[in-house]
């Protein structure tokens, strides 16, 4: 079985780096072949809009044949064959229509592996932590060594980096555990509604769509900014790696000093928010692609400490056997309907009103967020809601 976990882990390193690898140069490549700021955030904006659909039909799958690997390998599958197609088109409308059905493929795949790894290390003395790190060493050093490679080949040669990567993530996949839960499913009929039963939950995601906009904002142009302010595409790489190394150690820190329990996660919240703040103000006053790679420093306990906390609260307050569609939520949140507002509204800020603006209504996003976990504290330390549940792992 242990021969099992290490392969969750290589499997985490290079599926992370593959789409890092995707999610850090795609906007140059298609700028490279003429599409404009506006233009790559209404394209990429389609992804959110693609996965509130694709979020919960996968995760239900998952949890209707409790089997998740089988799962993620036919995501796998077909986000790497449709990929081909869009660096393979000369014309905008299939780039459009085949990035829709990649959106449908990709967009799930990381909530789908984080309910694998919670089910695979359920009642052990595994940590999530010890397994999600590998995923930040993939992003990584992957994209910090991707850098140099499409400075040397050219971005129009990206399909080669991505293909090659998403071919291993394939490979390591085979091996991966079915990912069933091991608590028992009682055959009556599954009621879903019980996912949304606590209110601190819906509120956690309303407060964490807040804060994730802006962070969908900076991921989808900050490769533009670095180039805008004079970066290279081994600069660019960098930016990705410095932004991901670090979340190894918050994991670690987070696997054995977190308390898992609603109020503590909550206080933690309120300080990421202001991190958060922190983090805009200052990308909004870079005026260097160097000064941004040291910003992006924040990003490991910033959107780790959210995207860490995040997958524990929804672990803690969700049913185990609606764990996978639990967790599809939750990435519908920080992954799919922040996405839609930031493409849209950050190419047109980015667009219209610069790179600055942009991360000014970040940091203003941001401070919001921290008046909202404040109430909502407030709210989880008078009601006493899940405050002494224990998560998985």
């Amino acid at each position: 079985m242990k021969g099992s976990y290490n392969v969750i882990k290589a499997f985490n390193f290079f599926i992370y780096g593959a789409l890092s690898v995707y999610s850090t140069f795609f906007a140059l490549y298609l700028q490279k072949i003429g599409w404009s700021t506006l233009e790559i955030g209404a394209l990429l904006a389609g992804g959110p809009i693609v996965s509130i659909v694709a979020n919960p039909l996968w995760g239900y799958l998952s949890d209707r044949f409790r089997n998740i690997r089988l799962v993620i390998l036919i995501m796998m599958a077909g986000a790497t064959v449709i990929m081909q197609i869009v660096f393979l088109a000369q014309s905008d409308t299939v780039i459009y229509t085949a990035m829709l059905f990649f959106f449908f493929f990709q967009m799930p795949m990381f909530s789908q592996s984080n309910s694998l790894i919670l089910n695979a290390i359920e009642g052990t003395k595994y940590k999530f932590g010890s397994f999600r790190l590998w995923g930040s060493m993939g992003w990584a050093v992957l994209a910090a060594a991707s850098g140099p490679v499409i400075g040397h080949i050219g971005i129009e040669r990206l399909w080669i980096l991505y293909t090659a990567m998403m071919l291993m993530s394939i490979l390591f996949a085979l091996g991966l555990p079915k990912g069933e839960s091991k608590v028992a499913v009682k055959a009556e009929k599954t009621n879903y509604r019980s996912i949304f039963a606590n209110r601190a939950f819906l509120l956690f995601l309303l407060l964490g769509l807040v804060l994730s906009i802006p962070n969908s904002m900076n991921q989808t142009f900050i490769a533009l900014y670095i180039a805008e302010l004079g970066g290279q595409a081994d600069m660019i790489g960098w930016a990705a790696f410095f932004s991901s190394i670090f979340e190894i150690p918050v994991f670690l820190l987070l696997d054995r000093y977190l308390k898992r329990n609603t109020k503590t996660m909550m206080y933690c919240m309120i300080f990421v928010s202001l991190l958060f703040t922190l983090r805009w103000a200052l990308m909004a006053g870079a005026d260097s692609g160097l000064q941004i790679i040291f910003v992006q420093l924040l990003h490991c306990v910033t959107f780790g400490g959210f995207y860490y906390i995040g997958t524990q609260l929804t672990a803690l307050l969700v049913p185990a056997q609606y764990r996978a569609s639990g967790q599809a939520v939750y990435a519908l949140i920080y992954g799919g309907v922040s996405g839609m507002a930031a493409g849209v509204i950050g190419g047109w800020l980015f667009q219209n009103l610069g790179a600055q603006s942009m991360y000014i209504s970040g940091a203003i996003m941001a401070l919001v967020g921290v008046a909202g976990f404040v109430a909502l504290y407030g709210m989880v330390r008078r009601s006493g809601v899940a405050a002494d549940g224990v998560s998985a792992g």
